[in-house]
């Protein structure tokens, strides 16, 4: 007996493929998979349907079709520097889409759930919970921040799910920070890291089972989603460092201002994951054991 359907946008994604992977090892929920590529990256057999969500009336075509109970949202347009020079596009696609979403979601009562970020906030006083006030100081935070608004005042039922420092392995999917340290320490190259960026790392399979948690226990609003350790981006990669077997003195130590990025980074910021802790008993990996899952995962 199917506990419902569930559509997932995105799927061919580094977080579809794993909410695919563990919805499907962890429950009966009968899956939908759809992204805006031709082709489905997961080998095995789903059923996949070439969804673009910025095109409204196709979005709201497929879900009257696919009558799912519950939207996963997992596309977004991630590249914190493109969206602060490609801002129409990163509208269209982080607000936009998520709008006509909410749009095709209501004939059927479908629950949306929703992916966001600590961009949202300023990154002056982190860490974050979920009552925090949001301060976004790039467009990508914007746009973020923008689709959550859409998303809490739509009033179809919905689930927003804010993370951070994703990072995981998965089908033809773009380099993450974990992935691009290995690249670029197993073959020996020098890198600059920087030391005051503070936050989580999240391993994107303790993401995928903590929505899962989530969506069994059918709760809505807020939740924080995120690696338990709070720690700069340079610890993370210390520890990787540890754990992979790479030399530290590789490593040069710079601060965030030297990347002269595009768009600013919030600096002191994590997320706070009491919430899921205490309603759905959900403990997130720390650095250590999530890295060593991923040694696993790469077969090291």
């Amino acid at each position: 007996m199917k506990k419902g359907k569930i559509l997932i946008t995105g799927s061919n994604g580094l977080l579809g493929q794993a909410i695919v992977s563990i919805f499907t090892r962890e429950s009966d929920f009968d899956l939908v998979l759809s992204s805006v590529e031709e082709k489905s990256n997961i080998s095995l057999n789903y059923n996949y349907v070439q969804l673009d969500i910025t095109a409204k009336d196709k979005v709201k075509k497929a879900v009257a079709e696919i009558a799912p109970d519950i939207i996963i949202n997992c596309a977004a347009y991630t590249d914190v520097d493109g969206c602060e020079t490609e801002r129409v596009l990163s509208w269209k696609l982080n607000v936009d889409a998520v709008k006509h979403l909410i749009i095709a979601a209501r004939p059927n009562n479908a629950k949306l759930v929703h992916f966001s970020t600590d961009y949202i906030f300023d990154g002056k006083n982190g860490p974050y919970d979920e009552l925090a006030t949001p301060n976004p100081i790039s467009f990508y935070g914007r746009s973020k921040l923008a689709a959550e608004n859409a998303v809490i005042s739509s009033g179809i039922r919905f689930a927003v799910i804010r993370t951070m420092v994703l990072f995981g392995i998965g089908s033809k999917v773009k380099t993450n920070f974990a992935t691009w340290l290995i690249n670029k320490l197993s073959a020996g190259e020098r890198i600059n890291i920087v030391d005051d960026q503070i936050g989580n790392s999240t391993i994107v399979d303790d993401l995928a089972y903590g929505a899962l948690k989530l969506i069994e226990a059918e709760k809505e609003g807020i939740y924080n989603i995120a690696g338990r350790d709070i720690e700069s981006r340079l610890d993370f990669t210390y520890k990787l460092c540890d754990i992979f077997g790479y030399k530290k003195d590789l490593i040069k130590i710079i601060k965030t201002k030297d990347l002269n990025q595009p768009a600013p980074r919030p600096l002191n910021s994590g997320l706070i994951t009491l919430k899921v802790q205490s309603e759905l008993g959900f403990e997130p990996m720390g650095t250590v054991e999530a890295l060593q899952l991923l040694k696993y995962q790469l077969g090291y």
